[in-house]
């Protein structure tokens, strides 16, 4: 049986892909991170956040069945993207320490076989997106456009945060129109509040990788930021905050939705106050750790629609 943590550092210990997939397939997992689930959870989120807002506001019980279907969707997709970046990259990731192990550079995977996966995920994350509405299939499809564009930008500008935000928080748009079939100024500010927060807490996860982008010329927020890296993440989770308020402000939320921000709040004090730029192991934990914000985020839409409903 082969080990995560020789192939990929930051993979789950023991995680059920590398127990319990045939050996053949294990490749195929480790392209589409399944044994890093963070990366599916920080996509899933601001859907299941914006979701929840929308049923909220109108009143009803949060769409277990959407859910469902989001759920799935950000598994398939993360992983799609994982694969798409890694066929980019693949000439890159052979020269950092924690990416020379992936599948394409450690040659466990051809370019070839990977493409063919990566067709594969698409299809499945086409089928789910033909589940919603007309104005929802279209709306998720747009973002296959930053998703594109996204690799390449660290080779280009020291923002490719950025570039991750921007595609990582669309479900804040999706999960709205999903319900309401079509947008509004709230899930607007939720979608730009999910960009400040991606862009922090992806700053944070950068600086596992720092020097060796710097010997190969790779940008980043966090080389762009430096020592200053504590006082910027705090300055983007601020802005989300405040974007997310508004965001709640406009939807007509309730008080158990702006408890939920307030806990999500002292979440992420926290994980500026406990930040040490310099030791990977605990910048992989607060990365992690944005998985219990979004969480706690969502137990109050939740909580607060259901409260609606019954009230």
């Amino acid at each position: 049986m082969s080990e995560p943590h020789p192939t990929i550092p930051d993979a789950i210990r023991g995680h059920w892909a590398d127990r319990l997939l045939p050996s053949g397939w294990r490749p195929y997992a480790r392209l589409a991170r399944l044994e890093r689930p963070i990366g599916w959870w920080l996509l899933l989120l601001p859907t299941w956040w914006s979701s929840a807002l929308a049923t909220d506001t109108l009143g009803r019980r949060p769409d277990l069945w959407h859910l469902v279907l989001f759920l799935i969707g950000a598994i398939v997709m993360r992983g799609a993207g994982c694969t798409y970046n890694d066929i980019v990259d693949r000439d890159l990731d052979v020269q950092v320490e924690r990416t020379r192990t992936r599948p394409i550079p450690a040659g466990q995977v051809t370019v070839r076989q990977a493409q063919i996966f990566l067709a594969a995920q698409l299809l499945v994350g086409l089928v789910v997106l033909l589940q919603f509405n007309w104005f929802t299939v279209l709306l998720g499809a747009a973002s296959l456009i930053v998703v594109a564009i996204y690799p390449f930008l660290k080779r280009v500008t020291d923002w490719p945060q950025l570039g991750l935000g921007l595609a990582f928080s669309w479900g804040a748009l999706v999960g709205w129109s999903a319900t309401a079939v079509s947008l509004a100024l709230p899930p607007l500010l939720l979608y730009a509040g999910g960009v400040l927060w991606t862009i922090g807490y992806d700053t944070i996860y950068a600086h596992q990788d720092k020097e060796d982008d710097a010997l190969i010329g790779v940008r980043s927020t966090a080389r762009l930021f430096g020592e200053s890296t504590a006082t910027a993440v705090t300055r983007f989770f601020a802005g989300a905050m405040a974007l997310f308020v508004l965001s709640f402000v406009f939807a007509h939320a309730g008080i158990a939705a702006f408890a939920g921000l307030a806990a999500g709040a002292l979440h992420m004090l926290w994980q500026v106050r406990t930040l040490r730029i310099d030791d990977p192991d605990n910048c992989l934990r607060i990365f992690r750790s944005n998985r219990d914000f979004g969480l706690i985020v969502f137990a109050g839409l939740v909580i607060d629609a259901l409260v609606r409903v019954i009230v």
